[in-house]
């Protein structure tokens, strides 16, 4: 259970959400919607006690599990299968019995050996009130369901892709929450990166927890099968609205909300106008001009109260710029292979990107497109194989997980490093455009949600001029308005484009040329009928 008493969230001098009152008990399966940069992550932030609030108390009660959208905890050297164990401390038990085994195999002394022994019983007896192999094939089963095969399992998580890591952090807080029906699960989009038959899974675990939930999703199919709640929070009031319906239910709700309050505001602005023009009159006689004065403050008192609810849910103007001059062919590549240890990725991958060409790269989780961009990008190094720049060539490269994004910088100097020529003044509109302005572009890039970081490495991209865009899901954390400018952005860029998503809606808003079969690395054109493989891959 975690209960807020009058919570107020703050960045910087922008209020988030004004003080609010609420419980999550057991049973209550929450979604916290809103617009990016609402505040939801950090609300959520906040529960995990990841951060501190501005003011208000949280009084936490029996466990709680936390997936941020940019999970990066962890030990790189433990394999997969271990980080997902930890979250019931199983994985120390079996390495220690692993190793107890190893010592009573070579030790000679025979007191040394059954204090071995001794110690071996005392850590199965533990192992088993921890659930024991029944709980190992638990994960092993949570793990399968998410597309995290046994291979990827026995894998270094340093090696991992980035969604193959975040499926590991999901699979571990989802093993913990298995384990214990009462703990509280606080999920920021755990649909980045899920397959369909995933997602599908995911739906009806959260619909069977019975401890408290709180998820942030933008895919309302999950919403609308899973919670049983609705929190929104409203970026133009700074106000968390709790409604204690579906999501069915609340959207009806929200709308007669919405037409109340404009109804109300119609009336205030109609009694604002009839105290203006009544004190207009009184002003032109000395003897009223007292009353016609405190007409005006009446007026600006209402009129300060509608200010807030004025104001219109802005979104983001995305337009890439015309792409810089290039050759024909711009970007090729030939004979690229990777591995990590033993694990071979893929291989001998041949690539050609024409000028103003659009690629969708296909492939099971953990086939290597992420793997595949980044080194088309120039970030990591293939294990053989070369990348060819053509003439003109200027790369854009759009990362999954921010790692184009600097955290410890502010978004002006990100801007800088992203377009070094480009005067402040021009970097200050193209951020403004993003929705960035004021006092929020000193604000240090690592303090902003996931929205906001897609929205920051986008606006790096548009003021660098790149003929061939480099994209990996870009589409992710992105509420549907923001999502909707993107792909029509996508839709008119004249440059090449080389993507990678599980968003059906950027591949027919890019309406590709070509795709890209990994791990097998056959290039082919594109066909309509590809298209249901998009949500599988």
């Amino acid at each position: 259970m975690i209960i807020a008493a009058d919570l107020e969230l703050r960045a910087g001098a922008r209020t988030l959400v004004e003080p609010v009152s609420f419980r999550i008990q057991p049973g209550d399966r929450i979604g916290l919607v809103g617009r990016n940069g609402a505040g939801k992550t950090t609300l959520l932030k906040t529960l995990a006690r990841e951060t501190l609030p501005f003011a208000g108390k949280i009084d936490v009660r029996g466990d709680v599990g936390y997936l941020p959208q940019d999970p990066r905890s962890g030990d790189l050297t433990d394999t997969a299968r271990d980080r997902v164990l930890s979250a019931r401390g199983l994985d120390e038990i079996l390495r220690e019995l692993d190793k107890l085994q190893v010592e009573m195999a070579e030790l000679a002394d025979d007191t040394a050996r059954d204090k071995a022994i001794r110690r071996y019983g005392r850590l199965e007896e533990r192992f088993g009130v921890l659930g024991g192999y029944a709980a190992e094939a638990e994960a092993a089963r949570i793990c399968s369901s998410l597309g995290l095969p046994d291979r990827v399992l026995a894998q270094q998580i340093g090696t991992l892709s980035g969604g193959q890591r975040r499926r590991v952090e999901l699979a571990r807080i989802l093993f913990a929450g298995a384990g214990n029906a009462d703990a509280t699960l606080l999920l920021d989009e755990p649909t980045n990166h899920l397959d369909a038959d995933s997602i599908g899974w995911l739906r009806d675990f959260l619909r069977a927890h019975t401890g408290g939930l709180i998820v942030i999703s933008h895919d309302v199919d999950l919403l609308e099968k899973s919670v049983n709640k609705v929190f929104h929070l409203d970026a133009n009031r700074a106000a968390l609205d709790v409604y204690n319906v579906g999501w069915k239910t609340y959207l009806t709700q929200r709308d007669q909300d919405e037409k109340r309050r404009k109804r109300e505001r119609a009336n205030a602005e109609k009694k604002i106008d009839a105290l203006k023009t009544q004190a207009d009159k009184m002003r032109a006689k000395a003897t009223k001009a007292r009353a016609a004065h405190q007409m005006d403050r009446r007026a600006d008192r209402l009129a300060a109260g509608l200010a807030a609810t004025r104001v219109a849910d802005k979104v983001a103007k995305l337009r890439f710029p015309t792409p810089a001059p290039c050759g024909r062919t711009p970007l090729t590549a030939d004979g690229l292979s990777k591995s990590y240890g033993s694990l071979e990725i893929f291989t001998d991958v041949d690539l050609a990107i024409d000028r103003g060409a659009r690629v969708v790269i296909l492939g099971l989780n953990g086939a290597g497109k992420t793997t595949l961009l980044r080194i088309l990008a120039g970030v990591e190094a293939a294990d053989t194989g070369t990348v060819n720049p053509g003439h003109g060539l200027r790369i854009g490269y759009y990362a999954q997980e921010h790692e184009t994004l600097d955290h410890d910088r502010s978004l002006l100097d990100n801007m800088r490093s992203a377009a070094p020529d480009t005067s402040e003044v021009e970097l200050r509109r193209i951020l403004g455009a993003f929705l960035f302005s004021g006092e929020t572009v000193d604000q240090l890039a690592g303090t902003l949600s996931g929205g906001e970081k897609t929205r920051l490495a986008l606006a790096g991209l548009v003021c660098s001029s790149a003929n061939v865009l480099l994209l990996d899901e870009p589409t992710n954390n992105l509420d549907p308005a923001s999502r909707e400018e993107i792909l029509a952005a996508l839709a008119s860029f004249a440059g090449a484009v080389v993507l990678v998503t599980h968003d059906p809606g950027a591949v027919e808003a890019l309406n590709p040329d070509k795709v890209l079969m990994l791990p097998d690395g056959v290039e082919d054109l594109w066909s309509p009928d590809l298209l249901e493989l998009i949500e599988l891959a």
